[in-house]
């Protein structure tokens, strides 16, 4: 079987940590959806500074794309192999629980970051579906009473937090939708477009052009990220359409917040991927310390961020948003 680079590596990590473990530094694993996407990159930056702070090893892995969970297991595998204890994932679906249920019943604690599945031990995340309610409330404020017809850029199919974004999106519009426990994707007669972007720029663009194939009046854009929400105004710019369309997403990244700045974006919805990982190294090395494992939900803030702010609307400005674009609230 071909090996992938992510399993190459933690191969070399595994004969390299046994003694490193064995002198009793806490050896702890980060997991993240794909190395190049910033979201998953200042999450490694805070998961490092923290290892780091508090005296752990840390291993790391990526999929080589969101909804990569054959990369995930390998790269779970390969890390309890080498030692881990503790392993914080971003996943990219359920597919990975037979594998986590096996290695909790060998003693490893497995944490979701970001993004849930069954089984975890505990989650450290943005209340994705209160990120959502924030940008749709904006988005309808900001459409002033006009008919709406909304394109939906998701994530892919079936992924909870997919499903939390867009689902609250449309909960803070003003329209039907399923609740935060749901994995299904609500519609409504304003949605006149819905596509996968994969969280990916070059997909979002090519999903708003077929999107305005479909429906050349779309007026507002809900993205599931910021790389999709720039590949969606790039589709847009293309056309000739890029004026008057409302284009609200999630991330809070600090190009994004520069999007928002210049107007590409409308309003993010900020989340902190650096408080996330930190939280996690930290339930890592009390774990290695202590024995008891980390449980529940720990909700890590969201905040709205527009650079025009509202009647009626809580938002941050762009200002604000450069000071804390993913580092710690």
């Amino acid at each position: 079987m071909k090996k992938t680079a992510a399993s190459l590596l933690l191969s070399t990590l595994a004969l390299a940590t046994s003694s490193v473990f064995a002198a009793g530094e806490p050896v702890i694993g980060l997991i993240t959806k794909t190395e190049t996407n910033a979201f998953f990159v200042k999450m490694k930056e805070g998961a490092e500074a923290e290892a780091k702070k508090l005296g752990a090893k840390l291993l790391t892995a990526a999929g080589k794309s969101d909804g990569d969970t054959a990369g995930q297991i390998t790269a779970l595998e390969n890390m309890a192999a080498a030692g881990a204890k503790t392993i914080l994932i971003t996943a990219s679906g359920d597919a990975i629980a037979p594998t986590v249920k096996k290695l909790q019943a060998k003693g490893v604690q497995v944490i979701a970051l970001d993004s849930p599945f069954l089984g975890a031990d505990a989650l450290f995340a943005t209340d994705n579906y209160k990120a959502g309610v924030l940008i749709g409330q904006y988005a309808k404020a900001s459409l002033a009473g006009k008919p709406a017809k909304i394109a939906m850029l998701d994530l892919l199919p079936g992924h909870p937090v997919g499903a939390q974004r867009h689902n609250g999106f449309m909960k803070g519009f003003g329209l039907v939708a399923a609740d935060a426990t749901s994995n299904e994707l609500s519609t409504n007669a304003s949605i006149v477009c819905m596509a996968d972007s994969f969280g990916d720029q070059a997909k979002g663009q090519t999903a708003m052009e077929n999107c305005l194939q479909k429906n050349p009046g779309i007026n507002v854009v809900y993205t599931i990220n910021e790389p999709a929400a720039a590949g969606a105004f790039n589709a847009l710019k293309k056309a000739g359409k890029e004026k008057g369309v409302i284009i609200v997403s999630v991330d809070g990244g600090c190009q994004g917040i520069r999007d928002t700045a210049s107007g590409i974006i409308t309003a993010t919805s900020q989340q902190y991927p650096l408080k996330m990982a930190a939280l996690g190294v930290a339930a890592g090395v009390s774990y290695a310390k202590g024995g008891k494992k980390s449980s529940g939900y720990t909700d890590t803030g969201v905040m709205l961020i527009s650079a025009k702010a509202i009647n009626g609307v809580d938002s941050q400005d762009t200002k604000t948003g450069m000071a804390l674009c993913w580092g710690e609230k």
